[in-house]
């Protein structure tokens, strides 16, 4: 007759249940985690280490877009009508990256310029950026959201 040592051992080991779902519940933690981060910043590279923010659409700090500006860059506002004319950076050009004609008037600007773009958060700037790249415009920042730029 075998003993309960015997029976024991000679079982698979077994996770319980209650292991398995703090595993799980830990997982989703991380998950929910790593989904919120990228949420406030759809563009931040995942090795930021090793890309700068004028190589991506991420915000540069607006002390950063601030220097650029004295220092001669075109300021671009993408945000509404509406919005721009509730407050704007002295300079800027409102050009609503949600308007129809948003490319075209892109399009009529020098590609050999510097610009700094900026909307109300940073969101529109990094879509902004990323077409007028394509456009074939190398000097473009994301200077992120108006109330950090005016600040």
């Amino acid at each position: 007759m075998a003993s309960l040592d015997d029976v024991q051992s000679s079982r698979p080991t077994t996770r319980r249940p209650t292991t398995r779902l703090a595993a799980l519940a830990a997982v989703a933690v991380l998950l929910l985690g790593a989904a919120a981060c990228g949420a406030d910043d759809p563009a931040e590279p995942a090795d930021s280490a090793s890309t700068s923010a004028a190589d991506t659409a991420a915000p540069i700090p607006a002390a950063d877009a601030l220097a650029l500006v004295a220092d001669g860059a075109e300021v671009i506002d993408v945000r509404t009508p509406e919005e721009f004319d509730a407050g704007h950076l002295d300079g800027a050009v409102n050009i609503d990256y949600q308007a129809d004609d948003f490319a075209d008037r892109v399009e009529e600007l020098p590609r050999e310029a510097s610009y700094v773009v900026y909307c109300a958060s940073g969101r529109r700037a990094t879509g902004a950026v990323e077409q007028m790249r394509e456009l074939g415009f190398t000097d473009v920042v994301n200077g992120g959201g108006y109330t950090d730029l005016a600040g």
